[in-house]
Protein backbone atom coordinates (compact mmCIF):
# COMPACT_ATOMS: atom_id res chain seq x y z
CA UNK A 1 0.00 0.00 0.00
CA UNK A 2 2.96 2.30 0.57
CA UNK A 3 3.80 2.48 -3.13
CA UNK A 4 0.18 3.24 -3.95
CA UNK A 5 0.08 6.10 -1.42
CA UNK A 6 3.27 7.58 -2.88
CA UNK A 7 1.91 7.24 -6.41
CA UNK A 8 -1.38 8.89 -5.48
CA UNK A 9 0.45 11.69 -3.65
CA UNK A 10 2.50 12.39 -6.78
CA UNK A 11 -0.66 12.37 -8.88
CA UNK A 12 -2.35 14.74 -6.42
CA UNK A 13 0.61 17.14 -6.52
CA UNK A 14 0.59 17.11 -10.34
CA UNK A 15 -3.17 17.68 -10.43
CA UNK A 16 -2.91 20.57 -7.98
CA UNK A 17 -0.10 22.06 -10.08
CA UNK A 18 -2.16 21.83 -13.29
CA UNK A 19 -5.33 23.17 -11.63
CA UNK A 20 -3.50 26.15 -10.16
CA UNK A 21 -1.79 26.83 -13.50
CA UNK A 22 -5.15 26.79 -15.29
CA UNK A 23 -6.55 29.26 -12.75
CA UNK A 24 -3.45 31.42 -13.11
CA UNK A 25 -3.60 31.36 -16.92
CA UNK A 26 -7.29 32.30 -17.03
CA UNK A 27 -6.65 35.16 -14.61
CA UNK A 28 -3.67 36.38 -16.64
CA UNK A 29 -5.64 36.12 -19.87
CA UNK A 30 -8.48 38.21 -18.44
CA UNK A 31 -5.99 40.92 -17.46
CA UNK A 32 -4.34 40.78 -20.90
CA UNK A 33 -7.69 41.19 -22.64
CA UNK A 34 -9.49 43.59 -20.28
CA UNK A 35 -6.58 45.77 -19.23
CA UNK A 36 -5.12 46.85 -15.90
CA UNK A 37 -7.36 45.54 -13.06
CA UNK A 38 -5.99 48.22 -10.75
CA UNK A 39 -8.74 50.54 -12.04
CA UNK A 40 -11.29 48.33 -10.26
CA UNK A 41 -9.73 49.32 -6.95
CA UNK A 42 -10.80 52.95 -7.41
CA UNK A 43 -14.28 52.26 -8.81
CA UNK A 44 -15.85 54.17 -11.65
CA UNK A 45 -16.16 57.54 -9.92
CA UNK A 46 -12.48 58.26 -9.17
CA UNK A 47 -9.76 58.76 -11.77
CA UNK A 48 -6.51 57.42 -10.28
CA UNK A 49 -3.11 58.96 -10.92
CA UNK A 50 -0.34 56.97 -12.59
CA UNK A 51 1.49 56.75 -9.26
CA UNK A 52 -1.58 55.26 -7.57
CA UNK A 53 -1.97 52.73 -10.38
CA UNK A 54 1.70 51.80 -10.11
CA UNK A 55 1.49 51.22 -6.34
CA UNK A 56 -1.63 49.06 -6.65
CA UNK A 57 -0.14 47.09 -9.57
CA UNK A 58 3.03 46.36 -7.58
CA UNK A 59 1.09 45.27 -4.51
CA UNK A 60 -1.13 42.91 -6.51
CA UNK A 61 1.64 41.73 -8.86
CA UNK A 62 -0.09 42.97 -12.02
CA UNK A 63 2.82 45.09 -13.25
CA UNK A 64 4.67 42.31 -15.10
CA UNK A 65 5.29 42.96 -18.84
CA UNK A 66 3.85 39.56 -19.77
CA UNK A 67 0.39 40.79 -18.77
CA UNK A 68 0.48 43.13 -21.75
CA UNK A 69 0.95 40.27 -24.25
CA UNK A 70 -2.30 38.43 -24.99
CA UNK A 71 -1.90 34.67 -24.64
CA UNK A 72 1.37 34.80 -22.70
CA UNK A 73 1.17 32.18 -19.87
CA UNK A 74 3.37 34.34 -17.59
CA UNK A 75 5.31 31.36 -16.24
CA UNK A 76 7.60 33.50 -14.08
CA UNK A 77 4.53 35.03 -12.42
CA UNK A 78 3.11 31.55 -11.89
CA UNK A 79 6.27 30.32 -10.16
CA UNK A 80 6.24 33.41 -7.93
CA UNK A 81 2.59 32.68 -7.10
CA UNK A 82 3.44 29.08 -6.15
CA UNK A 83 6.20 30.37 -3.90
CA UNK A 84 3.77 32.71 -2.13
CA UNK A 85 1.22 29.90 -1.77
CA UNK A 86 3.87 27.64 -0.26
CA UNK A 87 4.51 30.33 2.37
CA UNK A 88 0.80 30.65 3.14
CA UNK A 89 0.38 33.93 1.26
CA UNK A 90 -2.77 33.78 -0.88
CA UNK A 91 -2.84 37.48 -1.72
CA UNK A 92 -4.61 40.51 -0.31
CA UNK A 93 -8.09 41.90 -0.77
CA UNK A 94 -8.79 45.43 -2.02
CA UNK A 95 -8.32 46.74 1.53
CA UNK A 96 -4.82 45.23 1.73
CA UNK A 97 -5.89 42.55 4.25
CA UNK A 98 -4.30 39.10 3.84
CA UNK A 99 -6.78 36.63 2.34
CA UNK A 100 -5.34 33.69 4.26
CA UNK A 101 -5.86 35.41 7.64
CA UNK A 102 -9.51 36.09 6.86
CA UNK A 103 -10.06 32.54 5.63
CA UNK A 104 -8.57 31.10 8.83
CA UNK A 105 -11.01 33.17 10.91
CA UNK A 106 -13.98 31.93 8.86
CA UNK A 107 -13.04 28.27 8.44
CA UNK A 108 -14.60 27.08 11.77
CA UNK A 109 -18.07 28.24 10.73
CA UNK A 110 -17.76 26.61 7.32
CA UNK A 111 -16.60 23.38 8.96
CA UNK A 112 -19.71 23.47 11.15
CA UNK A 113 -21.91 23.75 8.07
CA UNK A 114 -20.10 20.85 6.40
CA UNK A 115 -20.31 18.74 9.56
CA UNK A 116 -24.11 19.07 9.46
CA UNK A 117 -24.00 18.51 5.69
CA UNK A 118 -22.03 15.25 5.91
CA UNK A 119 -24.09 14.06 8.89
CA UNK A 120 -27.24 14.57 6.82
CA UNK A 121 -25.73 12.61 3.94
CA UNK A 122 -24.74 9.79 6.29
CA UNK A 123 -27.98 9.61 8.26
CA UNK A 124 -30.59 10.52 5.66
CA UNK A 125 -28.88 9.46 2.43
CA UNK A 126 -27.44 6.14 3.55
CA UNK A 127 -30.30 5.39 5.95
CA UNK A 128 -33.06 6.05 3.43
CA UNK A 129 -31.16 4.13 0.75
CA UNK A 130 -30.91 1.10 3.05
CA UNK A 131 -34.61 1.34 3.93
CA UNK A 132 -35.61 1.57 0.27
CA UNK A 133 -33.50 -1.50 -0.57
CA UNK A 134 -34.81 -3.58 2.31
CA UNK A 135 -38.39 -2.53 1.55
CA UNK A 136 -38.03 -2.93 -2.20
CA UNK A 137 -41.27 -2.48 -4.21
CA UNK A 138 -43.12 -1.49 -1.04
CA UNK A 139 -44.84 1.84 -0.35
CA UNK A 140 -41.85 3.23 1.57
CA UNK A 141 -39.56 2.40 -1.37
CA UNK A 142 -41.80 4.23 -3.83
CA UNK A 143 -42.13 7.19 -1.45
CA UNK A 144 -38.36 7.51 -0.96
CA UNK A 145 -37.65 7.29 -4.70
CA UNK A 146 -40.29 9.90 -5.45
CA UNK A 147 -38.79 12.16 -2.81
CA UNK A 148 -35.32 11.87 -4.32
CA UNK A 149 -36.64 12.81 -7.75
CA UNK A 150 -38.42 15.89 -6.42
CA UNK A 151 -35.53 17.07 -4.22
CA UNK A 152 -32.98 16.45 -6.96
CA UNK A 153 -34.96 18.60 -9.39
CA UNK A 154 -35.02 21.68 -7.13
CA UNK A 155 -32.12 24.16 -7.61
CA UNK A 156 -29.98 24.69 -4.51
CA UNK A 157 -30.57 28.43 -4.25
CA UNK A 158 -34.34 27.99 -4.56
CA UNK A 159 -34.45 25.34 -1.84
CA UNK A 160 -32.25 27.44 0.46
CA UNK A 161 -34.50 30.48 0.00
CA UNK A 162 -37.67 28.43 0.54
CA UNK A 163 -36.29 26.81 3.70
CA UNK A 164 -35.01 30.14 5.00
CA UNK A 165 -38.44 31.79 4.79
CA UNK A 166 -40.62 28.77 5.53
CA UNK A 167 -38.64 27.39 8.48
CA UNK A 168 -36.71 30.45 9.60
CA UNK A 169 -39.42 33.09 9.31
CA UNK A 170 -42.81 31.39 9.54
CA UNK A 171 -42.12 28.38 11.76
CA UNK A 172 -39.37 30.22 13.65
CA UNK A 173 -41.65 33.19 14.24
CA UNK A 174 -44.38 30.96 15.65
CA UNK A 175 -41.89 29.19 17.93
CA UNK A 176 -40.47 32.47 19.21
CA UNK A 177 -43.98 33.79 19.94
CA UNK A 178 -45.01 30.68 21.86
CA UNK A 179 -41.75 29.36 23.36
CA UNK A 180 -39.60 32.48 23.66
CA UNK A 181 -36.34 33.51 21.99
CA UNK A 182 -34.12 31.39 24.23
CA UNK A 183 -35.80 28.05 23.52
CA UNK A 184 -33.59 25.54 21.66
CA UNK A 185 -36.12 25.11 18.85
CA UNK A 186 -36.50 28.87 18.49
CA UNK A 187 -32.74 29.20 18.15
CA UNK A 188 -32.50 26.39 15.57
CA UNK A 189 -35.26 27.96 13.46
CA UNK A 190 -33.79 31.45 13.37
CA UNK A 191 -33.71 32.97 9.85
CA UNK A 192 -30.01 33.88 10.07
CA UNK A 193 -26.83 32.71 11.75
CA UNK A 194 -26.19 33.84 15.33
CA UNK A 195 -22.63 34.11 16.62
CA UNK A 196 -23.86 33.37 20.16
CA UNK A 197 -25.20 29.98 19.02
CA UNK A 198 -22.82 28.92 16.20
CA UNK A 199 -23.82 25.23 16.17
CA UNK A 200 -27.58 25.46 16.62
CA UNK A 201 -28.02 28.13 13.94
CA UNK A 202 -26.09 26.18 11.28
CA UNK A 203 -28.34 23.12 11.50
CA UNK A 204 -30.94 24.40 9.02
CA UNK A 205 -28.42 25.79 6.49
CA UNK A 206 -26.36 22.60 6.76
CA UNK A 207 -29.44 20.48 6.01
CA UNK A 208 -30.42 22.81 3.17
CA UNK A 209 -26.96 22.43 1.64
CA UNK A 210 -27.13 18.64 1.94
CA UNK A 211 -30.61 18.02 0.52
CA UNK A 212 -29.65 18.09 -3.16
CA UNK A 213 -26.73 15.69 -2.69
CA UNK A 214 -28.80 13.42 -0.45
CA UNK A 215 -31.04 12.47 -3.38
CA UNK A 216 -28.16 10.99 -5.40
CA UNK A 217 -26.63 9.27 -2.37
CA UNK A 218 -29.97 7.67 -1.47
CA UNK A 219 -30.56 6.28 -4.95
CA UNK A 220 -27.00 5.00 -5.30
CA UNK A 221 -27.15 3.41 -1.84
CA UNK A 222 -30.37 1.63 -2.76
CA UNK A 223 -28.92 0.31 -6.02
CA UNK A 224 -25.67 -0.80 -4.36
CA UNK A 225 -27.53 -2.53 -1.53
CA UNK A 226 -29.79 -4.43 -3.94
CA UNK A 227 -26.75 -5.57 -5.91
CA UNK A 228 -24.95 -6.85 -2.82
CA UNK A 229 -28.03 -8.47 -1.29
CA UNK A 230 -28.09 -10.84 -4.27
CA UNK A 231 -24.33 -11.57 -4.15
CA UNK A 232 -22.86 -15.01 -3.38
CA UNK A 233 -21.17 -14.07 -0.10
CA UNK A 234 -24.47 -12.75 1.33
CA UNK A 235 -26.29 -15.95 0.39
CA UNK A 236 -23.48 -17.94 2.02
CA UNK A 237 -23.75 -15.88 5.21
CA UNK A 238 -27.48 -16.53 5.33
CA UNK A 239 -26.92 -20.26 4.74
CA UNK A 240 -24.56 -20.35 7.74
CA UNK A 241 -27.41 -19.18 9.93
CA UNK A 242 -26.26 -15.62 10.64
CA UNK A 243 -28.97 -13.24 11.79
CA UNK A 244 -30.54 -10.88 9.28
CA UNK A 245 -29.18 -7.82 11.07
CA UNK A 246 -25.59 -9.09 11.02
CA UNK A 247 -25.84 -10.07 7.36
CA UNK A 248 -27.21 -6.64 6.53
CA UNK A 249 -24.64 -4.63 8.48
CA UNK A 250 -21.46 -6.74 8.27
CA UNK A 251 -21.77 -8.29 4.82
CA UNK A 252 -24.06 -6.05 2.78
CA UNK A 253 -23.70 -2.50 4.07
CA UNK A 254 -19.90 -2.42 4.18
CA UNK A 255 -19.46 -3.42 0.54
CA UNK A 256 -22.33 -1.18 -0.55
CA UNK A 257 -20.63 1.90 0.90
CA UNK A 258 -17.73 1.96 -1.59
CA UNK A 259 -19.54 3.68 -4.49
CA UNK A 260 -21.42 5.87 -1.99
CA UNK A 261 -18.17 7.11 -0.43
CA UNK A 262 -16.94 7.93 -3.92
CA UNK A 263 -20.10 9.92 -4.64
CA UNK A 264 -19.80 11.76 -1.32
CA UNK A 265 -16.25 12.77 -2.23
CA UNK A 266 -17.40 14.06 -5.61
CA UNK A 267 -20.44 15.77 -4.11
CA UNK A 268 -18.22 17.82 -1.80
CA UNK A 269 -17.10 19.82 -4.84
CA UNK A 270 -20.70 20.82 -5.52
CA UNK A 271 -21.27 21.46 -1.82
CA UNK A 272 -18.34 23.88 -1.80
CA UNK A 273 -20.07 25.87 -4.52
CA UNK A 274 -23.42 25.59 -2.76
CA UNK A 275 -21.84 26.87 0.47
CA UNK A 276 -21.26 30.23 -1.23
CA UNK A 277 -25.01 30.64 -1.76
CA UNK A 278 -26.05 29.07 1.55
CA UNK A 279 -23.67 31.07 3.74
CA UNK A 280 -24.36 34.23 1.78
CA UNK A 281 -28.13 34.00 2.17
CA UNK A 282 -28.00 32.77 5.78
CA UNK A 283 -25.42 35.43 6.75
CA UNK A 284 -22.98 32.83 8.10
CA UNK A 285 -19.52 34.28 8.60
CA UNK A 286 -17.79 31.46 6.76
CA UNK A 287 -15.60 31.05 3.70
CA UNK A 288 -18.67 30.81 1.45
CA UNK A 289 -19.99 34.17 2.60
CA UNK A 290 -16.47 35.59 2.18
CA UNK A 291 -16.54 34.64 -1.51
CA UNK A 292 -20.20 35.67 -1.85
CA UNK A 293 -19.40 39.21 -0.69
CA UNK A 294 -16.20 39.32 -2.76
CA UNK A 295 -18.14 38.55 -5.95
CA UNK A 296 -20.68 41.27 -5.13
CA UNK A 297 -17.88 43.76 -4.48
CA UNK A 298 -15.79 42.65 -7.48
CA UNK A 299 -12.89 41.80 -5.15
CA UNK A 300 -11.01 39.51 -7.54
CA UNK A 301 -7.96 38.77 -5.29
CA UNK A 302 -10.27 37.15 -2.71
CA UNK A 303 -11.97 34.97 -5.31
CA UNK A 304 -8.67 33.81 -6.83
CA UNK A 305 -7.06 33.14 -3.45
CA UNK A 306 -10.02 31.23 -2.00
CA UNK A 307 -10.56 29.20 -5.18
CA UNK A 308 -6.89 28.18 -5.08
CA UNK A 309 -7.31 27.03 -1.47
CA UNK A 310 -10.49 25.12 -2.34
CA UNK A 311 -8.76 23.32 -5.24
CA UNK A 312 -5.96 22.14 -2.94
CA UNK A 313 -8.36 21.01 -0.17
CA UNK A 314 -10.68 19.20 -2.59
CA UNK A 315 -7.90 17.23 -4.25
CA UNK A 316 -6.41 16.24 -0.90
CA UNK A 317 -9.84 15.06 0.27
CA UNK A 318 -10.20 13.01 -2.92
CA UNK A 319 -6.89 11.32 -2.04
CA UNK A 320 -8.25 10.49 1.42
CA UNK A 321 -11.38 8.95 -0.14
CA UNK A 322 -9.22 6.67 -2.30
CA UNK A 323 -7.33 5.46 0.74
CA UNK A 324 -10.58 4.67 2.57
CA UNK A 325 -11.52 1.99 0.03
CA UNK A 326 -9.23 -0.61 1.61
CA UNK A 327 -10.76 0.09 5.02
CA UNK A 328 -14.29 -0.47 3.72
CA UNK A 329 -13.46 -3.56 1.66
CA UNK A 330 -10.43 -5.69 2.66
CA UNK A 331 -10.59 -7.43 -0.74
CA UNK A 332 -9.19 -4.28 -2.34
CA UNK A 333 -5.41 -4.36 -2.65
CA UNK A 334 -3.30 -1.47 -3.86
CA UNK A 335 -0.08 -3.34 -4.57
Amino acid sequence: MGRYVIRRLLQAVLTIFLALFLLHYLTSLSIQINGNPAYAFFGGQITPTQEQLRVVAERYHTDHPCLKRVGDPCLSNFMDTLGRYANGDFGQDLRFRPVSDQVVMRVPNTLRVFAINIATWAIAGIGLGMLAAVRREKFSDYLIRAGTIISGAVPTFLFVLALKYLAGVWIGGWLRDHLGDDNVLSIIFRPSWDEAHPWLTVILPGIALAVIGTAGITRLMRTSMLENIRSDHVRTAKAKGLTGGRVLLAHTLRNSLIPVVTLIGLSLGGALGGAVITEGLWNIRGVGQFVFNAVRQNDTPIVVGVVSLVVICYLLFSLLIDLLYAVLDPRIRYE
